[in-house]
């Protein structure tokens, strides 16, 4: 459910980037690839020298990767090479990732190209890029195909992997500051960081060569798509600690010291990034829930994009209903741009499109359209963990993953069925707490000028989504980033609740008089940390409320 993955896992805000957007996202990956992982790791690691500069990353005091760095002189500049490997646990499961970024740069650490890989176990996504002047020519390859464009950039670009080498360059003197544009190789984004230099501190940090000493180090506070970051630089570009209030730490370590990892990761990032609301009455089934009227606090909520669809917003105040009593409206201007195929939303490929036709066989009507499409999707994707920059492409070959995987698979599939849609991220509601989370939006064109946008949900199968679902952002992960600072910030209050008349609670410790099944059943949770609905074994006729075949119920 929840992840935006960075340009690189140890320059500056990159690992915080990475943890908020895997806490986000739900990025987990098979066991198996740990275990499979230590012969790459082995070949991956061999073109570090003894030069070369080793963190360890630890999430609230416990180990889950590291990071090796190393720069390399070139005739005309300098190449950067960094590789890391992280371990996190969600919901249970362990998350491993490997990343891989290179860059290249000129005498001054100016931005001229870059390679960065991440590898989830089922196939790497690569990305690369070359800058010439400000068009920025992008090759994204995965074992799916390959795509490329040329962007035009705003500014000339760096990555964070050189961020401190530039800041050297720069001049490292108390009071300094400086704005630049960063670009992340994963969301294809470009944005500006600010860097304010503070004063010298003495840091503890580790070597080969002299063990643990204390060195001097400017703090440094940094400033990237809302998140905060302290780091301590030293002279000659070294980042020696970095810290987030999200309680991520890295730190420079000996080699052996750094590859060291626990046997578990036992502290769960995404159960600590859920939000438990203050409320006086329980939600036993979202469903359930016909309106839903919270106030947000411990966050700025004026980058987020909280309008229409469902859901209003007035101050810090947000109110959501359910879906089910959203009617066809003036026809929205413009929806045929969200027919066009994207980055990682290959709409237009011929698997797509073969994939598209082969769900929509005799079916007719863009809402029974739709509804076909959430079907599809729910039973297609087999619930495993993945990590991965998720491109329905690659997840139509894979046919795994999680809810960011499912979306992206939605929204391609619609786009090439002529069926406008587009990704949602936000919260949603499960067992007592709201989790990050993504799904699409579809627009459904009655014809005579009328139609609307209906959020729906296949990872939890749902035609349209509960409406316990909030969105915070609309798009790729590029407009996703809005939601990082509210990570471990946000507090939720429900003000008020207001369920359909029919709904009966849940009550533990106290089974049903008839003793039989519930008829409703409860939400599970299945490896890729994603949450799902069994479905009801008994037959159509027995369950409550079941219409009549084809009618297509909404269930969760």
């Amino acid at each position: 459910m929840l992840r935006s993955l960075p340009r690189s896992v140890t320059g500056p805000l990159s690992i915080g980037i990475l943890i908020a957007w895997a806490a986000t996202m739900a990025v987990l990956v098979k066991r198996s690839y740990v275990e499979a992982s230590s012969t790459n790791l082995a070949t991956d690691l061999a073109r570090y020298g003894a030069s070369a500069e080793w963190r360890g990353i630890y999430y609230r005091g416990e180990k889950i990767g590291f990071t090796v760095r190393q720069i390399e002189q070139k005739d005309d500049g300098f190449e950067l090479q960094e590789d890391g490997r992280l371990q996190m646990s969600l919901l249970g499961a362990i998350t491993p990732a490997r990343i891989r970024t290179t860059a290249r740069v000129d005498r001054e650490f100016a931005l001229k190209s870059f390679d960065f890989l991440l590898d989830p176990g089922t196939g790497p996504t690569e990305i690369r890029g070359t800058l010439t002047g400000l068009d920025l020519a992008l090759t994204i390859t995965t074992p799916a195909g390959q795509t490329s464009e040329v962007r035009r950039l705003d500014a000339p670009p760096m990555l964070s992997l050189n961020l401190g080498r530039r800041l050297a360059s720069a001049g490292l003197t108390v009071g300094a500051r400086y704005s630049w544009m960063m670009f992340d190789p994963a969301t294809l984004r470009n944005a500006p960081v600010i860097v304010q230099v503070g004063k010298r501190e003495l840091v503890r940090s580790s070597s080969e060569n002299v063990g643990t000493i204390s060195v001097p180090a400017f703090r440094v506070e940094m400033e990237f798509s809302g998140l905060h970051t302290t780091a301590w630089i030293t002279d000659t570009g070294e980042v020696l600690n970095e810290q987030s209030p999200m309680g991520l730490v890295t730190r420079r370590e000996t080699a052996s010291t750094a590859r060291r990892m626990y046997a578990t990761v036992r502290t769960d990032l995404l159960a600590g990034s859920a939000i438990v609301p203050e409320m006086k009455q329980r939600i036993d089934e979202p469903r359930s829930v016909r309106r839903l009227r919270m106030r947000f606090t411990g966050a700025d909520l004026s980058a987020l994009d909280l309008q229409g669809v469902a859901q209003s917003a007035a101050g810090n105040v947000v109110e959501t209903v359910d879906p089910r009593a959203l009617r066809a409206g003036p026809a929205e201007a413009g929806v045929e741009r969200y027919l066009a195929p994207e980055p990682y939303l290959e709409s237009d490929d011929p698997a797509i499109v073969a994939e598209a036709e082969r769900a929509l066989q005799r079916i007719t009507g863009t809402r029974e359209r739709a509804e076909r499409l959430v079907r599809h999707v729910n039973g297609l994707i087999e619930k495993k963990p993945t990590v991965s920059l998720p491109s329905a492409r690659e997840v139509l070959r894979t046919k795994v993953g999680d809810c960011n995987e499912h979306t992206a698979l939605y929204v391609a599939l619609a786009r090439a069925s002529g069926i406008p849609s587009r990704i949602a991220a936000g919260l949603t509601f499960v067992h007592g707490a709201f989790y990050y989370h993504a799904w699409p939006e579809v627009y459904l064109d009655e014809g005579s000028g009328r139609g609307y946008w209906l959020p729906v949900d296949p990872t939890l199968n749902q035609f349209p989504a509960d409406a316990t679902h909030v969105r915070l952002a609309r798009g790729g992960l590029d407009k996703q980033t809005v939601i990082l600072p509210l990570l471990g910030r946000m507090r939720i209050e429900v003000l008020d609740l207001e369920l359909a008349p029919n709904a009966t609670p849940i009550l533990i410790g106290r089974p049903p008089a008839d003793m039989a099944p519930l008829a409703v059943p409860l939400p599970q949770r299945n490896p890729s940390g994603c949450w799902f609905s069994p479905p009801d074994p008994r037959p159509p006729r027995q369950r409550p409320g079941t219409p009549a075949p084809g009618r297509g119920a909404p269930r969760r």
